[in-house]
């Protein structure tokens, strides 16, 4: 299970108005564990960032003013992303600005290249309804350190995401750990198959002895015994009325 957690910053709150992606991180997790393995790169948008998102990032015009603009990275991107889970936050933000820059270059979007996308602000407000669902609030939430986020950064804030994102979801560890089992457990019960396997039977006072406790079963539980079944044969019974020993 390979999926990519994915940030950008932008020069302003709207690719409608033209703005552009400034910066772009993504990290990659494989079975819920970090890989090591991330995408980032600082682009130059070729135009200001709106003042105010200038204060989230920082990330000036003369820092970006040598760095590759969003054509010369698209294809090592949508190949970072091939066939993977796209996990990001608020996506439909992240997602518009990527459509646009793709749009720009003659590129499909964004899921023609990956396995699906799937919005941890959604998520959140659907686990934790009626709070602050931001990454902050998040990181505060599940006891994740974010001290060093001073700053938005995509590369730092798809990594604080990853995290979050494994923290909301933990329960679905144990569900990969059940299907991890699964073929080991097939191919040892496979190996039973030409195991001569001895039957005891039970005795008739064993038998009568079972259907005291199915009778008391069945009693408090107001005839809702699930394993008392009218048309059961007595297996000592069946044993005589057909010639067995």
């Amino acid at each position: 299970m390979r999926q990519i957690v994915l940030d950008t910053e932008t020069t302003g709150l709207e690719h409608k108005l033209g703005h552009r992606i400034v910066e772009i991180a993504a990290v990659e997790l494989c079975n819920r564990q970090f890989t090591g393995n991330h995408f980032h790169y600082y682009l130059n948008p070729e135009r200001e960032s709106d003042e105010g998102a200038l204060k989230v990032h920082g990330l000036t015009t003369e820092f970006l003013k040598d760095k590759p603009r969003f054509h010369e990275v698209s294809k090592e991107l949508l190949n970072f992303i091939s066939d993977a889970e796209l996990i990001i936050h608020n996506a439909p933000f992240d997602v518009g600005f990527l459509n646009h820059e793709l749009g720009l270059v003659n590129l499909e979007k964004l899921d023609n290249y990956c396995l699906s996308i799937t919005d941890t602000l959604k998520l959140a407000k659907e686990f934790h309804p009626g709070k602050r669902n931001n990454l902050d609030a998040l990181c505060e939430r599940y006891n994740i350190d974010n001290s060093k986020r001073t700053l938005h950064g995509a590369l730092l804030d798809a990594e604080l995401l990853a995290e979050v994102y494994l923290a909301m979801t933990r329960g679905q560890e144990s569900l990969l750990i059940e299907l991890e089992y699964v073929e080991p457990i097939q191919l040892a019960l496979s190996k039973l198959d030409n195991v001569n396997i001895r039957i005891i039977e039970a005795t008739a006072e064993e038998y009568a002895q079972h259907l005291m406790v199915l009778e008391n079963i069945s009693r408090e539980s107001n005839n809702n015994c699930l394993w008392s079944r009218p048309e059961t044969e007595n297996p000592i019974d069946a044993k005589s009325k057909h010639g067995g020993n």
